[in-house]
């Protein structure tokens, strides 16, 4: 197929694609009408600023502890609405960005944290079941796949480091993953069954918050927290129109704007890109093979993420995480054509054999991204105040763990989650504007020009290496 070709299959497949989230966009599949702002003083034992998933979980997790408490949170847009109701659907059991990263910044504590990060993933599922969530949640795990040659020694480091930690991953061929997902651009890949599982994730976020309301939790939309103030042995919160005054409160505002501003200093919000398919037919899907419906990544520094839906969709997203100046986070960014365009003409590559499957969403939306790749945990106003945020991108999963950590922050008792060097030390400070965004760029460009040159990293990526430093979606 000629460039000009490939260039009107992919105007072709987004000429219909909605401009906003799929997940999102289903008012009749579990989204509650919108909820009240808040506009009258409120007493609570806990605030929570943000309604994805950390700030949900922070709430669940608090009742858990204590089911008489009396719980808040509050939310600026809608329940879901920021990265919640944006990403893939992976629920990960890792908590230090996969088992490599961890092993370079903790490998002291990786093995820890490894088994932390399963029992996480595992008390997550059970949690939804018995609550009777109907997110599509699916245990059909993740295909990590090689598209360049270079890759592959990758995956087999990934595959020995998995069995030194007694995780059971099959190292696939060429024609094993072939026969698996059928793209001609898979060299390889590495299977891991236990350590994923796919989710709709608004529907489970919408799940969430109805159950919390049912056990008495109060959660106001429209009510973007504006300050946090001590008050008394608490703290006040305030909105627009109101206040709540509580005994602490949590901070889970992932990359949106925060009460708290020196969570500026560890927040990059990237702009992670997506798109949705229409659902395919039976010879579509008889043209793709795919039968154990499981999550794929790339193994590239600049990789794609994608995975089928309950529905028969495709969603195929990532490679192009954008910064943009100042950290700047508006709706108006989470529509760049490049970078959706880039997406579809991936997607024909990947999957030449659907030429003509048309996209019928188009999204983006800013990814908390820390220089560690993992969150940043602490607290404010006296100790009255906790913040988790900074998933970079792996959020699903690790926010139920990150909702345990906050609460344990505030009750100021020592629990094994707090021994961690991943919660004791923040990640490295992000330089402030003017030199954040050339930085930034110039590490984009690095990494693109090592993915284009075998994996070779220059002088300033093995740098960033060295400290544990880096960019990632």
């Amino acid at each position: 197929m000629s460039a000009v070709e490939a260039q009107a299959q992919v105007q072709a497949a987004l000429a219909d694609a909605a401009p906003r989230p799929y997940w999102t966009d289903r008012a009749g599949d579990g989204a509650a009408a919108a909820r009240p702002a808040l506009t009258a003083p409120a007493d609570a034992d806990l605030v929570v600023i943000g309604a994805g998933f950390t700030g949900l979980w922070t709430a669940w997790r608090a009742l858990e502890r204590d089911p008489g408490a009396s719980v808040v949170v509050l939310e600026a847009e809608r329940v879901a609405h920021g990265a919640t109701g944006r990403n893939g659907g992976f629920v990960s059991s890792s908590l230090t960005h996969g088992l490599t990263h961890g092993t370079a910044i903790w490998p002291e504590q990786v093995g820890a944290l490894h088994e932390e990060g399963e029992r996480n993933l595992d008390e997550l599922v059970t949690t939804i079941e018995r609550a009777g969530i109907d997110c599509a949640l699916s245990r059909a795990g993740k295909t990590t796949l090689a598209i360049e040659p270079w890759q592959l020694d990758g995956l087999r480091e990934a595959h020995e480091l998995g069995a030194r930690h007694g995780v059971e991953l099959e190292l696939q061929d060429r024609d094993e993953v072939q026969a698996d997902v059928h793209s001609p651009s898979y060299l390889g890949g590495l299977r891991d069954r236990t350590g994923t599982v796919l989710i709709d994730p608004a529907r489970l976020a919408w799940g969430m918050a109805a159950e919390l309301e049912r056990r008495g939790v109060r959660i106001f939309e429209a009510s973007a927290a504006t300050g946090i103030d001590r008050q008394g042995e608490g703290v006040r919160v305030r909105t627009a129109l109101g206040h709540v005054d509580a005994r602490n409160a949590v901070v889970a505002t992932a990359a949106y704007p925060s009460p708290l501003r020196r969570l500026g200093n560890y927040i990059m919000p990237l702009y992670d890109h997506v798109l949705m398919t229409e659902p395919l037919d039976e010879a579509q899907r008889a043209a793709v093979g795919w039968a154990e419906g499981q999550g794929l990544t790339d193994a590239g520094n600049q990789f794609h993420y994608y995975r089928p839906t309950a529905d028969g969709r495709i969603l195929f997203g990532g490679w192009d995480a954008v910064y943009y100046f100042g950290g700047k986070v508006d709706a108006r960014l989470e529509q760049r054509e490049a970078s959706h365009e880039l997406l579809a003409r991936h997607f024909f590559e990947t999957f030449p054999q659907l030429g003509g499957l048309r996209f019928t969403h188009r999204w983006a939306g800013p990814i908390d991204s820390t220089t560690r790749f993992t969150a940043a945990y602490g607290t404010a106003r006296g100790g009255r105040v906790a913040y988790a945020v900074g998933h970079t991108g792996l959020g699903v999963g690790a926010s139920r763990f990150s909702a345990d950590v906050a609460l344990d922050l505030l009750a100021g008792e020592p629990t094994s989650r707090l021994r961690y060097d991943i919660v004791r030390r923040r990640p490295f400070p992000i330089p402030p504007e003017p030199l954040r965004n050339p930085i930034v760029q110039f590490t984009r460009r690095s990494i693109l020009a090592a993915d284009a040159h075998e994996g070779r990293r220059n002088l300033w990526l093995r740098t960033l290496d060295r400290f544990g430093l880096g960019f990632n979606s």
